[in-house]
């Protein structure tokens, strides 16, 4: 997030594109909800689904999925049309203007209506609204990510902060919402492909050398591949050992069938988690970690907040911290690094992460913690980014068509089939399954069905259904629901006994290298 979840209190106007805020990050979400109550904030939804913030909202547009950059591109076009964009801030702290006026013109709100099948006045009345406001935030999750046109769904949002000046000002900014409690932190500390930590990408020279140094070894300067690339390489056979630390993706990911041949053609699987889990089911060695109560270390959420974590209680039998057990390994490899306490891997960490410069245990015992950037140990954090410019010198508009996604129903796949996440089970229910009371609550999985298409094949609320894909076929009970539009099933992943991603599309974003988990074409029947 640029800016921080108090500073949601004091915004004029909030934009939810792609985000089930209330469900998926509670706590952001109740802040919301004292927004519109207290400060009189604006809101603006869209989403395919009437998310419970759908009730509160100003304007709700029920998008059909896979249809953001369309209306993100629409958006822009009333706000340009209506002269809202903010004329100061584009001359001085941006580039490339011009090409995303060209771009959106032709997104007029008819034109864009038709595209999303939403109303073209609702879209006229929610630019209207993120444009008139002086403080704007857009908040956004996977709903935007999760598409074969993810990066620029992303690039787009990016585009309509900087037309109306909504970069670097408090209560306002770009504010993705991450969906694990350290995610933030995991991304910080090198788990992409191409970047060492603090986002230093491998194939620069310079930073190359600097690690090097710091770590007495030689490194290569090639970029890894992304989780859905090593599955394509493990089935291949060009990846033949696989390290699966903290993840479930015999759930978690696209086309399981083709998940489960990819990790049964290694040659050696290892799982590091604290449960045992559907993936572990195929591991040949699998390596107990201990939970957050049992070790010391650092979270950093989603508004670049570092904070403590503090031991409760010793590890449960023979597990481990996770650092120890990296560290276990990797003098067991031959690299005799030590390390006795998660503080000093911290101080490594601040001597070569410029962001994470100026944090350590010591000022990390402040209840609050310290959000990053914090370059030196005076710093007090940084509350909002680019306040006092923008990061890469001027913001750079990078405008992007609209794109339809990979897959579209047909005739023998009719239906739009999505995903996403729901209040009381978390990812793939590795520990919320194992907690009875959010059992009782969501016992298993279930489908969404609008009552139009529940007619049509004579579908009642509970009937068993199945669901098929072009790569598999599940068989779930129905919910009957009146919050979708017609035509399109909604699914929680998180379930293994009817895991959804055993329908859903592994075709990539081609930039990010994004699953398109949000957008997939099925065929629903009803099993008597």
């Amino acid at each position: 997030m640029t800016n921080t979840i108090e500073e949601i209190l004091h915004t004029d106007a909030i934009f939810i594109i792609g985000s089930n805020t209330t469900e998926n990050h509670p706590v952001i979400g109740a802040t919301m909800k004292q927004a519109l109550r207290n400060n009189g904030t604006k809101l603006v939804v869209a989403d395919p689904r009437r998310i419970e913030l759908a009730d509160y909202a100003d304007v709700y547009l029920q998008i059909k999925p896979g249809t953001n950059i369309a209306l993100l591109n629409g958006i822009m076009n009333v706000i340009i049309e209506k002269g809202l964009q903010d004329r100061e801030f584009i001359e001085k702290n941006t580039e490339n203007y011009e090409e995303l006026e060209e771009i959106v013109k032709d997104y007029t709100p008819e034109k864009v209506a038709e595209i999303c099948d939403v109303k073209a006045e609702d879209i006229i009345k929610a630019a209207t609204i993120y444009g008139e406001a002086d403080k704007a935030g857009i908040f956004y999750a996977m709903g935007i990510t999760q598409h074969t046109t993810g990066t620029d769904g992303v690039m787009s949002i990016s585009n309509l902060a900087l037309l109306t000046g909504n970069l670097g000002k408090e209560s306002a900014g770009v504010n993705p919402l991450r969906g694990q409690n350290n995610v933030q932190g995991s991304s910080d500390m090198a788990a992409l492909p191409s970047d060492y930590p603090g986002y230093q990408k491998v194939f620069k020279e310079e930073v190359a050398e600097k690690f090097e140094k710091a770590w007495e070894v030689n490194l290569s300067r090639k970029v890894g591949l992304t989780v859905a690339e090593m599955l394509d390489a493990a089935e291949k056979g060009d990846i033949r050992t696989m390290y699966i630390m903290g993840e479930n993706p015999m759930v978690s990911d696209p086309d399981i069938n083709h998940v489960k041949k990819a990790l049964e053609s290694l040659d050696f699987l290892v799982v590091q988690d604290i449960f045992f889990s559907e993936t572990c089911e195929l591991a040949d060695v699998i390596l107990p970690a201990a939970s957050f109560a049992e070790k010391d270390g650092t979270f950093t959420n989603t508004e670049r907040r570092v904070q403590r974590v503090r031991k409760a209680i010793e590890p449960v039998g023979k597990s481990k911290p996770d650092w120890q057990i990296i560290m276990e390994v990797m003098n067991l490899l031959g690299y005799d690094k030590k390390y006795s306490h998660p503080s000093e891997i911290m101080d490594e960490i601040a001597s070569l992460t410029p962001q994470y410069g100026g944090i350590d245990y010591v000022r990390l015992e402040d209840k609050d913690g310290l959000q990053w950037p914090c370059p030196t140990k005076d710093h007090p954090g940084t509350k909002y980014l680019h306040g006092t410019a923008i990061a890469r010198g001027k913001g750079l508009f990078v405008p992007a068509k609209y794109k339809e996604s990979a897959e579209l129903p047909d005739r023998e796949y009719p239906y739009i089939f999505t995903t996403g996440r729901i209040l009381y089970h978390y990812h793939t229910r590795t520990m919320t399954g194992r907690v009875e009371g959010l059992n009782k609550q969501v016992p298993e999985a279930y489908v969404e069905i609008d009552e139009v298409t529940a007619n049509k094949l004579d579908i009642k609320d509970g009937d068993k259904v199945r669901l098929t894909s072009r790569r598999g076929s599940i068989e779930v009970g129905a919910k009957i629901t009146d919050i979708i539009s017609e035509g399109v099933l909604f699914m929680p992943f998180h379930f293994a006994e009817a895991a959804a991603n055993y329908l859903t599309n592994p075709a990539l974003d081609p930039i990010a290298k994004i699953p398109e988990f949000k957008v997939a074409a099925v065929k629903l029947e009803k099993i008597d």
